[in-house]
This record gives structure tokens, C-alpha cells and sequence, in this order.
């Protein structure tokens, strides 16, 4: 069920962001969505390439912090704005994945950088 919620988020959802939020060019807008898939080449550089107790978030280059940081910024910009609705979704989706495996595998979030990037933010609120 989880892969299956996961890739409809990553396939299928984006076709109703496109429709809700850019209807005069939803057709590109899907497109250019689905095209920021491309951000999970950055799998590629890990061993195991797939690693399903793995949580993406923090963890692979396009997936990290600064990444999201700079994914926000193309918000501001009419001409990125819809590649960045794509990729801050896809990184939306992959923590959604990443805290449904938390929720069976305590060790996966102990373990995980999401987790280690939690703990150094509260310890800056101590």
C-alpha cells in the first residue's frame, strides 16, 4: 500500500496541482511536474540504489536541506515556479514515505538523517 500511495503521489497527484493551480497550461504544467522526477538520479550515486528502510529527505544531494532551501527560492521566480511546485511536492512525498516507515521501523528514523537534522534543531531551541 505505501509504494502504491507513493508513486500515485509522485504521478498522478501532480496532474491535480496542475489542474488546481495553472489550468490555463495545466498540460505543461503536469509535464514539466512529472519532469522533476529526474531529481531521484541522485539515487544513483548511493549503494544500494534503492534501499526501502531509507529515507530520502537529508539524505541523497538533491533531497538535502539546502536543496529544499534552494527549491523554495524558484517559488519567487514566474519562470521556475512550476518546476519548484514539482520538486517541493516530490520532497513533500518522499518525507510522507519516509515517516510511513518510521512508523514500522523505529531503527530506519533512528538511523536516518531526517532524524539526526530533528535533533540538532531542537537542540538549538534548548
Amino acid at each position: 500500500m505505501q509504494t502504491l500511495v507513493h508513486y500515485s503521489f509522485h504521478f498522478i497527484f501532480p496532474l491535480f496541482i496542475a489542474l488546481l493551480f495553472f489550468r490555463d497550461q495545466w498540460k505543461k504544467a503536469w509535464l514539466i511536474m512529472l519532469l522533476t522526477m529526474l531529481v531521484d538520479l541522485d539515487h544513483l550515486f548511493v549503494r544500494p540504489v534503492f534501499d526501502p528502510a531509507r529515507c530520502s529527505i537529508g539524505f541523497h544531494y538533491l533531497h538535502s536541506i539546502p536543496a529544499i532551501a534552494l527549491y523554495v527560492i524558484f517559488l519567487f521566480n514566474k519562470r521556475t515556479r512550476i518546476a519548484a511546485v514539482g520538486l517541493l511536492f516530490h520532497m513533500l512525498t518522499d518525507l510522507i514515505d519516509c515517516f510511513w516507515t518510521f512508523s514500522h521501523c523505529q531503527s530506519c528514523m533512528l538511523h536516518s538523517k531526517l532524524y539526526a537534522i530533528y535533533v540538532n534543531v531542537m537542540h538549538l531551541f534548548k
